[in-house]
């Protein structure tokens, strides 16, 4: 595949290492020439926005240090043109309209195969914005109805969302709080505040109300 002929200086911002190295690999791909840095945490990546001019911000959502929403908003105030894609294992038919609406640029999930995520690569360097053709669809039904599904998920924040999703998968509590690095009552806090705002009792009607939100 041809380089992408513009300045490709790309901060890759991701907690796995592995996943890090899979995306540096497929933008040398793409731009041999590009300047990358990568980072582990939100923390790191305000340090590397601070100090550098950059084209392309690719970070994982659920990252040490912060949220995504601090993330885009300290992106806006501080490199207001830097462009936006999050990079994320997380249900594209759930989340990628919300972060869109944030404020970010695009939307991929980790699921990807490489053709779609170097396509997605290129249209972030070259327009500044990636959906896929599934959200493209949701968007398209979103305008003409003028609310979209009118879920009662967008009264949740995203940590709630977040743990609704993870809950819904059947991950225990504990294990949640493992891997957003909070204690469990906060993690039973959240719970108790989101099932009273879905009007919920139980994680059956959780994984229920999610189920016909994603049809």
């Amino acid at each position: 595949m041809k380089d992408v002929k513009l300045n490709a200086r790309i901060v890759v911002a991701d907690d796995h290492g592995i996943v890090r190295m899979g995306l540096i690999q497929t933008i040398k791909r793409l731009r041999s020439d590009a300047v990358i840095s990568e980072v582990e945490d939100y923390r790191s990546l305000y340090k590397v926005i601070q100090k550098e001019e950059l084209d392309l911000a690719i970070m994982d959502v659920n990252m040490p240090n912060g949220t995504v929403q601090e993330a885009i908003d300290y992106i806006k105030i501080h490199q207001p043109q830097l462009k936006i894609l999050l990079f994320s294992s997380q249900d594209e038919e759930v989340y990628a309209m919300r972060y869109l609406k944030m404020g970010a640029g695009g939307y991929l999930s980790k699921q990807s195969s490489t053709e779609i995520i170097e396509s997605a690569l290129i249209a972030m360097l070259t327009k500044g914005r990636y959906v896929s053709d599934n959200v493209k669809d949701a968007m398209f039904a979103e305008s003409l109805t003028g609310s979209g599904k009118n879920s009662p998920f967008e009264t949740l924040s995203d940590r709630e969302l977040q743990i609704a999703t993870k809950l819904a998968e059947g991950i225990t509590l504990k294990e949640i709080a493992n891997q957003f690095n909070l204690h469990s009552s906060t993690i039973s806090t959240y719970k108790n505040r989101l099932f009273d705002k879905l009007k919920i009792r139980s994680i059956p009607e959780l994984v229920e109300i999610l189920r016909l939100y994603k049809q």
